[in-house]
């Protein structure tokens, strides 16, 4: 036990959904057992644009709502998506180094795409500024160049080869995401998946998912320490 908690906590940058904020996304991951969170050093984000519409937490959860970056109806071009990549990297530089990424929705889909774009060195987050990003954790999340959202010019080769770092998707059997989620798991050499009966949220973990998320754990603690 005391070696356990002498080992290195993996830093992690948390990115929200959506509309949504950093402390409405701590709030659901705070909810998590304690015996998962004291291992973590979580980091918690709010994306760059304040909310330009109504957010689908509205009622639920308090605002202020933001979003990373903006797309038309169909998802087939983009605005503020090079600027939220800078964005992120300078926060990155200035209050890392950090081990990996975890992001809900629209940040699961840049946590996705990110080591990608990371080897391609496309922006500032393949330069030597930012770390290799060594693991993601992944909520609803979706492929940008997929099959529902196109890509980004910056991440039109993220996905172009396998992504090698270990990777948790977390897919909802009610999620509007699940399609775009399940095929997600294509990109990654090695996915482990947690599949629970709930819809678009940051779920509670039964008996089974609370191990895969400690196996998770213990795999990223010895990269972190790396």
């Amino acid at each position: 036990m005391a070696e356990s908690r002498a080992r290195k906590k993996p830093r992690i940058l948390c990115l929200h959904g959506f509309r949504m904020s950093a402390k409405i996304l701590e709030t659901q991951i705070r909810q998590w057992p304690e015996s998962v969170l004291e291992k973590l050093d979580l980091v918690f984000l709010d994306a760059p644009y304040p909310s330009r519409g109504k957010s689908g937490v509205e009622g639920i959860f308090d605002p202020p709502y933001f979003e990373w970056f903006q797309g038309n109806q169909d998802f087939t071009e983009y605005e503020n998506f090079e600027e939220c990549i800078a964005f992120i990297e300078d926060f990155m530089v200035k209050n890392g180094p950090f081990d990996g990424l975890l992001g809900f929705s629209q940040g699961a889909a840049l946590s996705a795409a990110l080591p990608g774009m990371q080897e391609e060195k496309f922006a500032g987050i393949g330069t030597q500024k930012v770390p290799k990003i060594k693991f993601v954790i992944l909520f609803s999340g979706a492929k940008l160049g997929g099959l529902k959202y196109s890509a980004p010019r910056l991440a039109a080769n993220a996905f172009s080869t396998p992504i090698e770092c270990p990777s948790l998707h977390v897919i909802g059997e009610t999620d509007f995401q699940k399609t775009e989620g399940i095929a997600l798991l294509d990109s990654f050499v090695d996915p482990l998946v947690i599949h629970h009966p709930e819809g678009h949220t940051v779920p509670n973990l039964d008996d089974q998912s609370l191990e895969t998320v400690h196996n998770f754990i213990e795999k990223i603690q010895n990269l972190a320490a790396a």
